[in-house]
Protein backbone atom coordinates (compact mmCIF):
# COMPACT_ATOMS: atom_id res chain seq x y z
CA UNK A 1 0.00 0.00 0.00
CA UNK A 2 1.76 3.45 -0.80
CA UNK A 3 1.70 6.53 1.38
CA UNK A 4 -1.55 8.39 0.94
CA UNK A 5 -1.83 11.96 -0.99
CA UNK A 6 -2.56 14.89 1.03
CA UNK A 7 -5.73 16.03 0.24
CA UNK A 8 -5.31 20.28 1.53
CA UNK A 9 -9.16 20.18 2.73
CA UNK A 10 -8.80 16.77 5.04
CA UNK A 11 -8.16 17.16 8.49
CA UNK A 12 -4.23 17.37 9.13
CA UNK A 13 -2.72 13.93 10.53
CA UNK A 14 -1.45 15.52 13.36
CA UNK A 15 -4.81 15.85 15.28
CA UNK A 16 -5.35 19.45 15.89
CA UNK A 17 -8.45 19.36 13.69
CA UNK A 18 -7.33 21.90 11.49
CA UNK A 19 -7.14 21.22 7.49
CA UNK A 20 -4.04 19.79 6.40
CA UNK A 21 -2.93 22.84 4.28
CA UNK A 22 -3.31 25.37 6.67
CA UNK A 23 -1.59 23.11 9.54
CA UNK A 24 1.41 20.90 8.75
CA UNK A 25 1.03 21.13 5.18
CA UNK A 26 2.45 24.56 4.98
CA UNK A 27 5.80 23.39 6.58
CA UNK A 28 6.20 20.23 3.89
CA UNK A 29 5.95 22.86 0.57
CA UNK A 30 5.17 26.82 -0.07
CA UNK A 31 6.80 29.81 1.06
CA UNK A 32 6.50 28.67 4.60
CA UNK A 33 8.40 25.53 3.86
CA UNK A 34 10.67 24.34 6.48
CA UNK A 35 9.75 26.93 9.00
CA UNK A 36 7.95 25.77 11.50
CA UNK A 37 7.61 28.51 14.09
CA UNK A 38 8.46 26.59 17.50
CA UNK A 39 9.26 22.93 18.39
CA UNK A 40 5.93 21.27 19.22
CA UNK A 41 4.85 22.50 15.82
CA UNK A 42 7.92 21.06 13.88
CA UNK A 43 7.53 18.08 16.24
CA UNK A 44 3.63 17.86 14.50
CA UNK A 45 4.71 18.59 11.05
CA UNK A 46 7.55 15.57 11.12
CA UNK A 47 4.56 12.65 12.62
CA UNK A 48 2.95 14.17 10.09
CA UNK A 49 5.55 13.68 6.97
CA UNK A 50 5.67 10.19 8.47
CA UNK A 51 2.13 9.66 7.96
CA UNK A 52 2.59 10.71 4.31
CA UNK A 53 5.80 9.43 3.60
CA UNK A 54 8.07 12.53 3.18
CA UNK A 55 11.23 11.36 3.88
CA UNK A 56 12.96 14.40 2.16
CA UNK A 57 11.28 16.92 4.82
CA UNK A 58 12.45 14.41 7.30
CA UNK A 59 15.64 14.34 6.54
CA UNK A 60 15.42 18.20 5.85
CA UNK A 61 14.32 18.66 9.80
CA UNK A 62 16.81 16.31 11.10
CA UNK A 63 19.80 18.37 13.00
CA UNK A 64 22.71 17.89 10.99
CA UNK A 65 24.79 16.45 14.18
CA UNK A 66 22.09 13.61 14.24
CA UNK A 67 20.95 12.97 11.05
CA UNK A 68 21.31 9.51 9.15
CA UNK A 69 22.87 9.24 5.50
CA UNK A 70 19.32 7.86 4.37
CA UNK A 71 16.27 7.42 5.22
CA UNK A 72 13.44 5.04 3.95
CA UNK A 73 9.95 4.71 5.75
CA UNK A 74 7.75 1.67 5.34
CA UNK A 75 4.54 2.36 3.13
CA UNK A 76 3.08 -0.65 4.98
CA UNK A 77 3.21 1.32 8.24
CA UNK A 78 0.36 2.96 9.18
CA UNK A 79 0.36 5.59 11.81
CA UNK A 80 -3.08 5.95 13.91
CA UNK A 81 -2.54 9.13 16.53
CA UNK A 82 -0.28 11.50 17.76
CA UNK A 83 -0.82 12.56 21.46
CA UNK A 84 1.59 15.59 22.67
CA UNK A 85 1.77 15.45 26.29
CA UNK A 86 3.72 18.40 27.03
CA UNK A 87 6.56 20.89 25.31
CA UNK A 88 8.92 22.69 27.53
CA UNK A 89 11.26 25.55 26.27
CA UNK A 90 14.41 25.63 27.90
CA UNK A 91 15.71 28.95 26.41
CA UNK A 92 15.10 30.46 23.00
CA UNK A 93 17.01 27.89 20.72
CA UNK A 94 16.13 24.33 22.57
CA UNK A 95 13.10 22.61 23.65
CA UNK A 96 11.50 19.11 24.44
CA UNK A 97 8.23 17.57 23.32
CA UNK A 98 6.45 14.63 24.83
CA UNK A 99 4.57 12.46 22.86
CA UNK A 100 2.98 8.94 21.89
CA UNK A 101 2.51 7.78 18.42
CA UNK A 102 0.74 4.86 17.74
CA UNK A 103 1.07 2.91 14.49
CA UNK A 104 0.08 -0.32 12.81
CA UNK A 105 2.10 -2.41 10.93
CA UNK A 106 -0.05 -5.84 9.68
CA UNK A 107 -1.88 -7.27 12.67
CA UNK A 108 0.41 -5.72 15.23
CA UNK A 109 -0.32 -2.06 16.97
CA UNK A 110 2.70 -0.16 18.44
CA UNK A 111 3.10 3.10 20.43
CA UNK A 112 6.56 4.81 20.67
CA UNK A 113 6.66 7.31 24.12
CA UNK A 114 9.31 10.14 23.08
CA UNK A 115 10.63 13.01 24.62
CA UNK A 116 12.46 14.41 21.63
CA UNK A 117 14.66 17.07 21.84
CA UNK A 118 14.95 20.46 19.24
CA UNK A 119 17.34 22.78 18.45
CA UNK A 120 17.15 26.39 16.40
CA UNK A 121 19.82 27.08 14.13
CA UNK A 122 19.48 30.25 11.85
CA UNK A 123 15.88 30.56 12.57
CA UNK A 124 14.95 26.79 11.99
CA UNK A 125 14.29 24.57 14.53
CA UNK A 126 15.69 20.64 14.08
CA UNK A 127 15.32 17.10 15.68
CA UNK A 128 17.87 16.42 17.33
CA UNK A 129 17.27 13.09 19.20
CA UNK A 130 14.94 11.62 21.53
CA UNK A 131 14.40 9.50 24.43
CA UNK A 132 12.22 6.59 23.96
CA UNK A 133 10.22 5.82 27.04
CA UNK A 134 8.61 2.84 25.37
CA UNK A 135 9.19 1.93 22.48
CA UNK A 136 7.19 -0.20 19.95
CA UNK A 137 5.05 -2.30 22.53
CA UNK A 138 3.71 -4.67 20.01
CA UNK A 139 -0.15 -6.18 20.91
CA UNK A 140 -1.89 -8.39 17.84
CA UNK A 141 -4.83 -6.26 17.08
CA UNK A 142 -7.30 -9.27 16.80
CA UNK A 143 -9.66 -9.67 19.41
CA UNK A 144 -8.12 -13.33 19.44
CA UNK A 145 -6.93 -14.96 22.82
CA UNK A 146 -3.26 -16.82 22.31
CA UNK A 147 -3.74 -20.52 22.87
CA UNK A 148 -1.08 -23.29 24.02
CA UNK A 149 0.77 -23.97 26.90
CA UNK A 150 2.86 -20.98 26.93
CA UNK A 151 0.04 -18.61 26.09
CA UNK A 152 -0.42 -15.59 28.52
CA UNK A 153 -3.74 -13.05 28.39
CA UNK A 154 -2.90 -10.07 26.08
CA UNK A 155 -2.49 -6.84 28.44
Amino acid sequence: MPFPDPVPSDPCPCGTGAAAAACCGRWHAGPQHLQAPDAPTLMRSRYCAYVLGLSDYLMATWHPHTRPLSLELDPKLHWLGLEVRRHASQDEHHATVEFVARSKLGSRASRLHECSRFERIDRHWFYLDGEIFRSLVVRPISNERPSGPTARPWR
